[in-house]
């Protein structure tokens, strides 16, 4: 291809993503959104789509700068895609810890939390300075906040690669399966307001770090005292994975802690390896954990979390298992099947997955055409897999959540490796039949990954998840009921239960907890309350009954009326017992009497 034909190409696809977030940017979400595929208009999904297309294409076929701004295309466009709750003027984003956040985040702005009495004050800190620099919500605070610290994701897992191979069409794919965002699964990490996931995002930056420390060994490069800057930058940027959310923290501590054992092993064994002349990490094994151990060990959150999973290892109804059992029950009753839920959601992670077991295992057997250096790389990565995948395990068996959390973290790893590995098996697919032709099944093949990759960044009904989107009738609708109930008398939602938003309302008053809030609320017993005994649905009798226009579409729509009937929930405005108190088009509040009055 020319110069003049890629400075064409190029131009277009940058003046396409730029007036995709334009067209984007100025039709603004007016109501609740269950799905913000659905509800961005067309035009900027062709933009972004042309974009992508472009992207995708020059980072296979081209190299050097070409590449790079193919590369600088790919991310703006897929950070473009994640910025879409920003860009399209939502309120807020996220039920369930999205809102523990931002009352926590609230009360870092009013003075009654100090930033470094939170366990994870990383994004909250970030929040709050944009609220107090820029004048900006402190939802909007939060959400830009998400998208911040996505960029590090798209921008080193390529450099990482490029420091770990060095080839340029391992740069290029590695930049392609960045964009699919495998961490983020829907179960246990989301693209959100939610630390661990946003952590995720943040790991290659300290692996990019680790690398450049093992592979740049040029005594220029020295700090005073034969420091290494990349030892420095290793500690700084494990520090900020620390503030973000620990557990991130202590997985890149394993990582780094398999690969000192690599090395050790190496010593012992060899006397001519490349990972002999590596710069031990045995340092930076103890000073991480040691950093892990100071900020956690001291934490009651951190200390029930592990009461949590040790409880949860020796409970015998406790396990991933059963979670899987009860969803896929759950699914068949609304129509669906794990293995259509499976194709959607993990169908591109899968694919990389074994694409990535199978070049560790060519490496293994010495097939390869890695050089011995490259090699180093990919072994200390692929053996610290190992006890990842334990930790993985420990969790599923303890505390199912942490296990698809740690599922994130591997998928990481996994990023990574993906751009060596398909780097591989391009070149080979090369020599059986011609080298365009090779691109032609590997764009083929990425593309699909892509989007369903990108497909599932975000909840939406395809996944039988509605987005949680935030609109700000629903926040001033909790918010009016929070404040003018009666006292003593509780909140329970439609199978949803209310005290989230009391956190991101009222904040949470210095507590670290996740659970309770300083009124009590709960939800109502579907079964009772399908019988039309509105009363008898909570334990009280007396109670508030709330509900907005994301509990009606999950429970009525997406979950077709599994555990509440469309006529029972519209029955609540005619009961003699209840009286609506608040409404507007995305909420409503019931008070629901424990004796309904006599009619006549």
């Amino acid at each position: 291809m020319s110069r003049s034909t890629l400075n064409v190409t190029f131009a277009a696809g940058f003046l396409a993503v730029s007036m995709a977030i334009l067209v984007a940017r100025a039709n603004p979400a007016t109501s609740y959104e269950s799905s913000v595929y659905a509800g961005t208009p067309t035009i900027t999904w062709f933009g972004l789509a042309l974009a992508l297309a472009i992207a995708v294409g020059t980072c296979l076929t081209c190299r050097g700068r070409a590449q790079g701004y193919g590369i600088g295309l790919g991310a703006i466009t897929v950070t473009a895609i994640v910025s879409l709750p920003v860009i399209r003027n939502y309120h807020y984003a996220g039920m369930g810890d999205a809102l523990t956040h931002l009352g926590w985040t609230r009360d870092i702005v009013t003075g009654g939390t100090a930033p470094h009495e939170l366990f994870y004050p990383g994004l909250h800190a970030i929040a709050s300075t944009l609220h107090f620099a820029g004048g900006i919500s402190i939802e909007r605070g939060l959400l830009i906040g998400m998208v911040v610290l996505f960029v590090p994701f798209v921008i080193f897992v390529p450099l990482v690669v490029r420091d770990m191979a060095g080839g340029g069409l391992a740069v290029g794919l590695a930049a392609i399966v960045s964009w699919m965002v495998l961490p983020v699964n829907n179960i246990a990490t989301h693209m959100g307001v939610h630390t661990n996931s946003n952590a995720l995002f943040v790991v290659p930056a300290v692996v990019f770090a680790l690398v450049a420390y093992l592979h740049r060994r040029s005594t220029i490069e020295r700090l005073p005292f034969g420091v290494s800057p990349f030892s420095v930058l290793i500690f700084l940027t494990a520090l900020a994975l620390l503030l973000i959310h620990p557990q991130q923290m202590f997985n890149v501590v394993v990582l780094i802690g398999a690969i000192s054992g690599v090395q050790y092993l190496a010593r012992r064994r060899f006397d001519d390896h490349p990972m002999v002349d590596h710069p031990t990490t045995y340092v930076h094994t103890i000073s991480l954990g040691g950093m892990f151990g100071l900020w956690a060990l001291g934490n009651d959150r951190f200390r029930r979390a592990a009461f949590g999973l040790v409880s949860g290892l020796l409970a015998q109804d406790i396990g991933g298992g059963t979670t899987v059992n009860q969803r896929g029950s759950s699914l068949t009753d609304i129509g669906g099947s794990l293995g259509e839920l499976f194709v959607k959601m993990f169908l591109a992670a899968a694919i990389i997955g074994l694409v990535v077991g199978l070049f560790i295992l060519v490496v293994w057997l010495g097939r390869s055409s890695l050089d011995g250096e490259a090699r180093s790389f990919v072994n200390y990565f692929s053996l610290a897999l190992f006890p990842l995948c334990g930790m993985f395990l420990v969790y599923f068996l303890g505390t199912p959540t942490m296990a698809f959390r740690q599922v994130g973290f591997i998928y990481v790893l996994l990023t990574i490796l993906a751009g060596i590995a398909l780097a591989q098996f391009i070149g080979g697919l090369s020599n059986v039949i011609t080298t365009p032709g090779a691109n032609a099944v590997a764009a083929l093949v990425l593309g699909t990954c892509l989007v369903l990759g990108l497909m599932t960044v975000f909840a939406s009904p395809l996944i039988y998840s509605p987005g949680q989107h935030v609109t700000e009738e629903m926040m001033s609708g909790y918010e009016d009921g929070l404040d003018h109930g009666a006292e003593g008398v509780p909140y329970a939602g439609m199978g949803y239960d209310p005290y989230r938003y009391d956190h991101g309302i009222n904040g949470l008053d210095g507590s670290d907890t996740l659970s309770g809030a300083s009124r009590a609320t709960g939800s109502v017993n579907a079964t009772v309350f399908g019988e039309g005994n509105y009363s008898g649905a909570y334990p009280t009798g007396e109670y508030y009954f709330v509900v907005s226009e994301w509990d009606r579409t999950k429970e009525l729509e997406v979950y077709d009326e599994l555990n509440y009937e469309r006529d029972t929930v519209e029955g609540v405005e005619t009961e003699p017992g209840t009286n609506k108190v608040i409404s507007n088009d995305e909420f409503s509040m019931y008070a629901v009497d424990d004796e309904p009055r006599a009619t006549g």
